[in-house]
């Protein structure tokens, strides 16, 4: 699988969520020293930022790729956006979960759950919920509740979901954007994910990157056999230029 995907979206990011029962301890020490470890191993990630619930370290969000890494109550996450290759965004996951249960004194009971989410956003203009309703619903018996006649689509966000043979759940979803009293945001782009997830806890915290490496598995099979045919490639065919 490619991670040249400029003919398809604007941008394309990789994420990771290691997901946990307990409230991590976010103290000065602990964090820093995390953060200086990962910054040792990607020089480019300078940037340290203090959010209300998160504390991060990016780099400058002119570089490409913008790799990120942050702490929150009950979360590790971490994230490329437009990689070169589709390795450099699964190193710096591996690493996270290398790196993190020694920092952030995490135990195999205390995951709850790892979450891999492949990410494209596709720029449009106009009416977002109508660009997403014609190009999945058209023809379809849902497509008659959203009839122009009495007024115009103002929600089509789909969301499906199924459980993977193994276990693993996979999230097709759709993301649109509006503004105030449904007002249009033509600055925003249409986002389209696949999430996949599995649940813990683990029996060992070294199976988090071979659980990592499951998720990406199907998550490659799964952007190329379904999520760019049936419905990453519809909504960029029905968007149309200068909407």
């Amino acid at each position: 699988m490619t991670a040249s995907y400029g003919a398809f979206c604007t941008d394309f990011y990789i994420n990771l969520k290691l997901g946990l029962k307990l409230e991590l301890s976010r103290g000065r020490d602990t964090v820093l020293s995390m953060f200086e470890r990962l910054r040792r191993q990607y020089p480019g990630m300078t940037e340290f930022r203090k959010y209300k619930d998160e504390l991060a370290l990016e780099s400058p969000t002119r570089d490409t790729p913008h790799r990120w890494v942050s702490v929150r109550t009950n979360s590790v996450r971490s994230g490329i956006v437009n990689p070169g290759a589709m390795i450099d965004a699964y190193r710096l996951h591996e690493t996270v979960l290398e790196v993190s249960p020694y920092f952030l004194s995490i135990s195999p009971l205390d995951v709850e759950f790892v979450e891999v989410l492949y990410g494209f956003d596709l720029a449009a203009g106009g009416n977002h919920d109508e660009i997403v309703a014609d190009a999945l619903l058209g023809g379809s018996p849902l497509a008659k509740l959203l009839d122009g006649r009495d007024g115009r689509t103002i929600d089509c966000q789909p969301v499906v979901g199924l459980s993977l043979s193994d276990g693993t759940e996979a999230y097709f979803e759709v993301k649109t954007r509006r503004g105030e009293g449904g007002r249009e945001r033509s600055e925003e782009p249409i986002s389209v994910y696949l999430t996949l997830r599995r649940a813990g806890p683990v029996d060992d915290i070294k199976q988090l990157r071979e659980t990592l490496r499951t998720l990406t598995a199907h998550g490659e099979e799964l952007v190329e056999t379904r999520l760019l045919p049936v419905v990453l490639n519809p909504i960029r065919n029905s968007i149309m230029p200068g909407l």
